[in-house]
């Protein structure tokens, strides 16, 4: 029954308008997202698209408040515009003062969704967050996703790669030694804002399928899962890639098949279950493999120990 069921779904891909297009999208969002949440990782920057992604909110509202439209590419220009002013706002406080970067990602985030809240609040007392529908960008709505919303999320990931294949020595080598980049000529802040703007691209993709409460998650558990099993950049950024992509088209499949279950957050819940079977079963990281690499080591000595014991005996 349950074969059945998994097999209607995957015919359901191809032949299921609402079907195919929420898999699409969520694969595009896990894809982009995966690639592009390593670089947050390992500049140990991973609250940072939770507050690009919060600061997105209120570029939402405001978009809609302007153009009285939901036009999702409107939508997501006022998202993108503010996202990315959320990330310099937060890049301006830790390289002008004295606060160090959780605190100013702290303040970033609070401050720019408290004002998404006030707008939207508005916006529901007079009827326009509802009938917008602006609620759906808190906690996603894929079922939402339509063709022009997947070639627009299509687009916008292309863009995404584009820049990360042009700029991808020059973001290795200031990830990893910002100070060696910048000795070699460098321009590492220009860089770091290309970053960012290119990040805001993903947590903008993103808004639609896992939303702004969620968006995080698809930044760092694909980059985390991967960091597991591999240690070159390279190699990492395309095996998170297609771990974001498994748990986008898993995820929406899996939502298909229960009648009012959320896609975003069952997508997040794949990841999250493809990071801890990486947590547990990868062979240099895992916990299994250092228990028994553990244990083996410690029977290892004992046996040494007896050995030099029974030695020890025997020449007494």
């Amino acid at each position: 029954m349950v074969l059945e069921e998994i097999l209607s779904v995957l015919v359901g891909i191809f032949t299921d308008y609402t079907l195919r297009y929420v898999a699409l999208g969520s694969a595009i969002l896990g894809i982009t997202s995966g690639a592009l949440g390593c670089f947050t990782l390992l500049r140990k920057q991973s609250l940072f698209g939770d507050a690009l992604s919060h600061a997105a909110l209120p570029g939402i509202g405001i978009a809609y408040l302007f153009a009285g439209t939901k036009d999702s590419m409107l939508l997501m220009l006022g998202a993108a515009v503010f996202a990315w002013f959320g990330g310099i706002v937060t890049l301006g406080i830790t390289s002008t003062t004295r606060i160090k970067q959780d605190a100013a990602l702290g303040i970033t985030l609070s401050v720019f969704f408290g004002m998404g809240i006030v707008i939207l609040t508005y916006l529901q007392s007079i009827g326009g967050a509802s009938q917008g529908g602006l609620d759906r960008f808190l906690f996603g709505q894929a079922a939402a996703l339509i063709e022009s919303d997947v070639i627009n999320l299509g687009i916008l990931a292309a863009g995404c790669f584009v820049v990360l294949i042009v700029f991808f020595k020059e973001f290795k080598i200031a990830t990893f030694d910002g100070a060696f980049a910048q000795s070699l000529g460098y321009p590492t802040k220009y860089l770091g804002a290309l970053l960012t703007s290119v990040i805001v691209v993903a947590v903008v993709i993103g808004l639609h399928t896992v939303g702004v409460v969620l968006m995080v998650a698809m930044l760092i558990a694909p980059a985390a899962a991967a960091r597991q099993w591999i240690s070159g950049l390279k190699s990492m950024l395309i095996l998170s890639a297609i771990f974001g992509g498994i748990s986008g088209i898993v995820g929406s499949m899996i939502s298909s098949m229960t009648e009012g279950m959320s896609t975003g957050p069952v997508i997040v819940i794949t990841i999250t279950a493809i990071l801890g079977i990486s947590l547990v079963f990868s062979p240099k990281q895992g916990y299994l493999f250092k228990y028994l690499r553990k244990k083996r080591n410690y029977q290892g000595n004992s046996s040494k120990i007896g050995n030099i014991s029974e030695n020890g005996r025997s020449r007494g």
